[in-house]
């Protein structure tokens, strides 16, 4: 049976406030704010929200801590039955269309599935996974997938011989072209506008409710994105993306929804923001530690005779998909999963209102101590092993009916772009507190840099640059 859920006291609420909650909305939700995530990491702000939920848990014996913000009734979970409670009941009774969440990501994807109401829902779902190939490790296009990630790893590897080195910066910025290619297209490749729009919506994002749409950025947006899903050429995921909506509709035979898969596809350009964040913190471990960069580049090594196969067929790299996961584990790019109850819940000997707000501290619940023994060190093996899948609290891209539909095509594309980017032998700057274990609990992404050491070519071998 679940713990009664206990109202903290007025010092505990501002423990929780000024520790735990502060912090996040402080860095941004949306769009992390350069300067706030430069200073968490010198104040490790996830540690301290840490031993802030520590204590509460340990003092009410894993009960869920009901906290008030006004008339808002927030619940936060720290045990795993708590965390699959929730996260399995979505979207019902736990809907991830949260207050907060509508009115931030309204700012830039107004139709996105996340925040819809349960009968759109119902078919941007399905839209969603049939497009992403949700539950399959490859994609149906992983071949192009495969060949644009190649094309990005070889200019990155050109700037990197150029300039001696590599910065968050230039990082991004491949990324970016990156993506834009596998989702949109080649003519989308080049089309900094697009993405430049995307983040201005989502800075004002951050400020949820506090900042007024800018509707006529909001549109001109929205306008640009269909015009590049329109003309997005096969292979791309906005190619599977009308195909999907073509075959929902005819299924539907005029009796169901209609939309427009352009409505969409902002969602999946912020989430892979959040993949080009869990790249770069996993090479920066991958580029302090020897063995791992020596097993990454030996298993694309072995995947490589296979690298033409379409579709299925194409190589799925298992320790580098890990080694993102751990990522993500680690340092998550989802600094707190919400819900909102659609209905009166009973839990444990109270029953919660309508309305009651839920939510999963993820770097906290993934880094647990009390029953994580490799709560704080770089153990991809976990993924490979089923420890990690057997804990119902690491949830790197949520879970139950509503994880992420694009688990899978991110952890391919971020999977092959991490194994190469470790065959160009770089070194991270103030690498030393990621080359053993324990790591810190906080990562600034936007300064790392590294420099180039030397290019390593296969099975341990190396080439000095």
């Amino acid at each position: 049976m679940s713990a009664t859920p206990v109202d903290l006291s007025a010092r505990e609420t501002l423990d929780v406030l000024r520790h735990v909650l502060a912090p996040m909305l402080a860095e941004g939700a949306i769009v992390r704010r350069p300067r706030v995530t430069a200073w968490a990491e010198r104040q490790q702000v996830d540690r301290q929200a840490a031993r802030v939920l520590d204590t509460l848990r340990d003092r009410y014996g894993g009960a869920p801590l009901s906290v008030r913000l006004g008339p808002r009734r927030v619940v936060l979970v720290t045990t795993p039955q708590d965390v699959a409670r929730i996260l399995d009941g979505s979207p019902e009774p736990f809907t991830p269309a949260t207050r907060e969440k509508t009115a931030a990501l309204g700012h830039f994807q107004p139709a996105g599935v996340l925040i819809s109401p349960p009968a759109a829902r119902r078919s941007r779902r399905p839209l969603n996974e049939r497009a992403l190939a949700s539950g399959h490790r490859a994609h149906p296009d992983a071949d192009q997938v495969v060949a644009q990630v190649a094309r990005t790893a070889d200019e990155i590897a050109a700037a990197v011989d150029a300039s001696g080195g590599l910065d968050a910066a230039a990082f991004t910025e491949a990324w970016w072209r990156l993506v834009r290619t596998v989702t949109l297209g080649e003519r989308a490749r080049e089309d900094h506008e697009l993405t430049d729009r995307l983040s201005a919506l989502r800075r004002r994002a951050n400020w949820a409710y506090f900042q007024p749409v800018r509707h006529r950025l909001r549109a001109a947006f929205r306008e640009q994105v269909a015009t590049r899903v329109a003309e997005a050429e096969p292979g791309t995921l906005a190619a599977a993306a009308r195909a999907a909506a073509e075959e929902i509709a005819r299924a539907a035979d005029g009796t169901g929804y209609a939309y427009d898969p352009a409505d969409q596809v902002p969602h999946w350009l912020f989430a892979f923001d959040a993949a080009g964040m869990a790249t770069l913190r996993a090479l920066a471990v991958v580029a302090a530690r020897p063995a791992v960069r020596e097993r990454l580049v030996d298993e694309l090594a072995a995947a490589d005779p296979v690298l033409g196969d379409a579709g299925p067929g194409a190589p799925v790299l298992p320790y580098a998909r890990a080694c993102v996961l751990e990522s993500v584990r680690l340092w998550p790019t989802t600094l707190v999963i919400l819900r909102d109850a659609t209905e009166p819940t009973v839990w444990g000997e109270r029953t919660l209102p309508a309305g009651t707000g839920f939510a999963v501290v993820s770097g906290y619940v993934h880094r647990d101590a009390g029953r994580i023994d490799f709560a704080d060190a770089f153990t991809p093996e976990a993924w490979l092993d089923g420890r990690a899948d057997a804990d119902r609290a690491l949830v790197p891209f949520s879970a139950g009916p509503a994880e992420c539909a694009g688990r899978d095509v991110v952890l391919f594309t971020t999977s092959h772009l991490l194994a190469r980017l470790a065959g160009l032998g770089l070194t991270v700057d103030r690498g030393e507190h990621l080359a053993d274990d324990p790591l810190p609990r906080t990562v600034d992404h936007l300064q790392l840099r590294f420099r180039q050491r030397e290019r390593v070519t296969s099975v341990g071998g190396t080439v000095s640059t």
